[in-house]
């Protein structure tokens, strides 16, 4: 089964590096929790474009179970606009981190 990567998107305008610190670090412990539900990792997003997440899921299903209309109404709430949500999905992974490469969330061998 593939990984999912959901970009969400707030068109609004950039903020300072202290504004966008403050703001992921309050809400990183809500991501962190989401562990056990297919949250594999979120990067906040703050940029020329707006500001938002980048979230990798475990599945699609996860993620669907995450990002519900309830969901983007709280966040429309919180941010006062709207975000735009773009789905993929992700066969094909490379990690450098962990040194590997998975396909569908499987590390597989590489010839050198």
């Amino acid at each position: 089964m593939a990984n999912c990567i959901v970009v969400v998107q707030f068109d609004l305008p950039k903020r300072t590096e202290e504004q966008a610190v403050k703001g992921g670090a309050s809400t990183a412990p809500i991501y962190r929790g989401l562990a056990k539900k297919g949250l594999i990792r979120k990067d906040y997003l703050n940029g020329e474009s707006g500001t938002g997440g980048v979230y990798l899921w475990d599945s699609r299903q996860a993620a669907e179970a995450w990002f519900t209309e309830e969901r983007i109404a709280e966040l429309t709430q919180r941010f006062g606009v709207r975000p735009h949500l773009t789905w993929y999905d992700t066969h094909v992974t490379v990690d450098n981190l962990k040194d590997e490469t998975r396909v569908n969330g499987k590390a597989i061998e590489m010839a050198t």
